[in-house]
């Protein structure tokens, strides 16, 4: 375990868990990552050995092949391995959204169908709610699934911003149906669309057209969706329930806020430890830069902001663990995480001058990784909007 970030209470399971993740973040992920990063370079052989550990079964229960464990186990271990490199946390973070909401959503039919290969990995899940232009405005979706009145539906319209779009085999997509409610979010649909790996025409009616280019967030595939006229099953529906589709994504996505704050806790601890070290090995004026006020107290706020966010993304964690409503928490966390890693970020570039400009350095990458997790899962606007919402309810004159 890190000096920083520490967790108590933790089951002894629990922490050897989190600790041959740690292990092999260190040994097999930040050995790697600066050329798969700057190559843009899908982690296949990190992935199959993620695929051995079990991660991708890490919350599955045991009755499905996975290991039954808490979302503060997970979240703790994507913490270790976004301090590796964000991008391989990425990889499963999409794949656990939609294991959960088939967990916690789906038919008997679809858990025994789909739980048991994505515990293996066999099955990798991605998630899919955002379109061009719709923004945080998800009531306003507009990829719609027609009845055709035969226990099917044709599905027309483009999806954005797919995380592992070319690599998953399972797309939980948020779609407009007509249910006849009065009210938008109740007109919405989860299906659960099953498709083979790579870019182009996967199935008829579905185009995957090719990985966007990005600032960070190297590595993984993020792409585009389009629909035209796919043919889609009523029992492709999450719960086969039509219209329940915005509540079983949010029920996903407030996890999933648990993880981007645990992505974020991840990367400013490792840019906390870069500048850490590097400003004990740098020397200006006689001594090292560390012995300079100025820098040693940016070290502390650093490592003390650290602390604060891992301690609000454990919280949350273990509010949803016990069954209590977390959308707050979850969302201060990933608000509060999110500000902090981008910050912390910074400040480790800063102590290292000007060879943090440099690609031969590691907090470069950082730099580059750190404003995706301000918008990840909501930006820091709308969890403040979440917020204050809830808190004029509870505090209400």
């Amino acid at each position: 375990m890190s000096k920083l970030a520490q967790t108590l209470g933790l089951t002894e399971f629990q922490t050897e868990i989190v600790s041959t993740v740690r292990r092999f973040v260190d040994k097999e992920v930040i050995p790697a990552a600066q050329e798969l990063e700057h190559a843009d370079a899908y982690p296949q052989a990190i992935v199959d050995a993620m695929k051995e550990m079990g991660l991708f079964g890490l919350m599955i229960p045991e009755e499905y092949g996975g290991l039954g464990e808490s979302l503060l186990t997970y979240a703790l271990c994507v913490e270790e391995l976004a301090r590796g490199w964000m991008s391989v946390s990425g990889v499963i973070n999409t794949h656990f959204i939609v294991a959960y909401m088939i967990r916690q959503h789906g038919t008997d039919d679809q858990k025994t169908r789909f739980l048991p290969r994505m515990a293996t990995g066999e099955t990798r899940g991605a998630f899919s709610m955002s379109e061009p232009e719709l923004g945080s405005d998800v009531a306003a979706i507009r990829t719609r699934a027609t009845n055709n009145g035969d226990g099917t539906y044709t599905i027309s319209g483009q999806k954005m911003w797919l995380t592992n779009g070319g690599s998953s085999t399972l797309v939980a997509t948020l779609v407009r149906t007509d249910e006849g409610a009065d009210k938008p979010h109740r007109n919405l649909t989860a299906f659960l669309v099953e498709k083979p790996t790579g870019f182009g025409e996967v199935a008829p009616g579905l185009t995957i057209p090719g990985k966007l280019d990005k600032l960070g967030y190297k590595g993984i595939d993020t792409t585009e969706m389009i629909f035209d006229g796919y043919r889609a099953n009523a029992t492709d529906i999450l719960g086969e329930a039509p219209g329940q589709g915005f509540f079983q994504m949010m029920d996903g996505v407030e996890v999933g806020r648990v993880n981007v704050s645990a992505r974020a806790c991840g990367v400013g601890i490792r840019a906390f430890e870069l500048a850490v070290r590097y400003a004990q090995q740098r020397s200006t004026f006689g001594k090292p830069i560390a012995e300079h006020q100025a820098i040693a107290f940016q070290l502390a706020e650093m490592a003390t902001k650290v602390e604060a966010a891992h301690l609000m993304m454990v919280n949350a964690a273990r509010m949803k663990d016990s069954g209590e409503r977390n959308d707050v928490a979850a969302g201060m966390a990933k608000y509060f995480a999110s500000e902090v890693c981008a910050e912390v970020t910074q400040q480790s570039f800063r102590i290292h001058g000007g060879y943090g400009y440099s690609k031969e350095y590691e907090i470069e990458r950082l730099m580059r990784d750190a404003p995706f997790l301000l918008i990840g899962e909501g930006t820091s606007e709308i969890q403040k909007n979440i917020i204050s919402k809830r808190l004029l309810a509870d505090y209400r004159v």
